[in-house]
């Protein structure tokens, strides 16, 4: 067996992403003792998404964050976007339906190829 070493990666998702590449790495704990405030950071970031019943709510994201432990910056960002793709699609249909946002119906379209 071959050991690899785990980060904890903060990485953001904006919604208009078309791949990995589009995902940021924000931060990074190289070990247990600075998850939690690497945590923290990913709590405050991802705030503005609670509603009033302080749940969190796809739909009112602006970027989606997320917590990835894994080897490399490469790695977290792929599996950042994987995991984030279908919040994205629901969050900019939502953005579609209920204000006919034009922006998220053309990414809908040219990104995720969904007619809106």
């Amino acid at each position: 067996m071959i050991y690899k070493q785990k980060f904890y990666y903060l990485c953001k998702t904006p919604l208009s992403a078309e791949g990995p590449e589009d995902v940021e790495i924000v931060d990074r704990a190289d070990n247990s003792n600075e998850f939690p405030k690497l945590f923290k950071e990913y709590e405050e970031l991802r705030s503005h998404a609670f509603n009033e019943d302080n749940l969190y709510s796809i739909v009112r994201a602006d970027d989606i964050y997320d917590l990835i432990r894994t080897g490399t910056e490469k790695e977290a960002k792929e599996i950042a976007f994987d995991q984030a793709e279908p919040e994205i699609v629901t969050n900019l249909q939502h953005r579609v339906m209920q204000k006919g946002d034009k922006n998220a119906k053309a990414i809908l379209k040219e990104v995720h190829q969904i007619e809106a």
